[in-house]
């Protein structure tokens, strides 16, 4: 199994890296291929722009060529880990950019009368999110945020795009060092366990 994990932060020292790494130290334990993207490192540029309306499956028009790298990751991917911080409630914007360039229409998805896993352009694969969070499971949880953003992104967003998304937020790892453990050691069972 090929695994493409995706990473969102700038800081290479960040408990998302910490987070990333861990997750693919499971995955090659368990005998699998990772292959890591990350973001900032290679200088994505997250920025929509008209070139990126261009593509054109009637008339063969493609993609910018960083979509085009981008896209032939995906395709090349047998799984999925996405590792990102939740600030202010969202994606990072680098990730965000990411997912709305990447993931275009006609490619990824079209005409959605079933928008779930089985009814986008590309073939189902596992995903994981895994998103380090200062906020509490407690406060998340009672205020809705958790369900808030299992509907964002596991109903909304890749379900469009024949993942089947399954959202691990990782709760107050700062200034906790045992949490953080428990939280590495979770990263590193979930990259063993990928697609079963």
């Amino acid at each position: 199994m090929h695994v493409l994990i995706v990473i969102d932060h700038p800081n290479k020292a960040s408990f998302t890296h910490a987070v990333a790494a861990r997750f693919a130290d499971g995955v090659k334990d368990a005998g699998h291929q990772v292959e890591i993207a990350d973001l900032h490192d290679e200088g994505f540029n997250p920025v929509w722009q008209m070139a990126d309306f261009a593509q054109d499956a009637e008339d063969g028009t493609p993609m910018p060529p960083d979509v085009l790298a981008e896209q032939g990751r995906i395709l090349r991917a047998d799984a999925f880990a996405l590792c990102f911080p939740l600030w202010w409630w969202g994606m990072p914007s680098v990730m965000k950019g990411w997912v709305d360039r990447v993931f275009s229409w006609g490619w990824a998805y079209g005409e959605l009368d079933d928008p779930t896993p089985q009814g986008s352009l590309l073939p189902v694969k596992p995903c994981v999110l895994l998103v380090p969070a200062g906020a509490s499971p407690d406060s998340m949880g009672n205020g809705g945020y958790t369900a808030a953003l299992e509907t964002l992104w596991i109903d909304g967003t890749f379900g469009y795009f024949g993942m089947e998304a399954t959202l691990h937020v990782l709760h107050g790892a700062t200034g906790r060092p045992t949490r953080r453990l428990q939280h590495l050691e979770f990263a590193y069972d979930l990259g063993q366990t990928i697609g079963d």
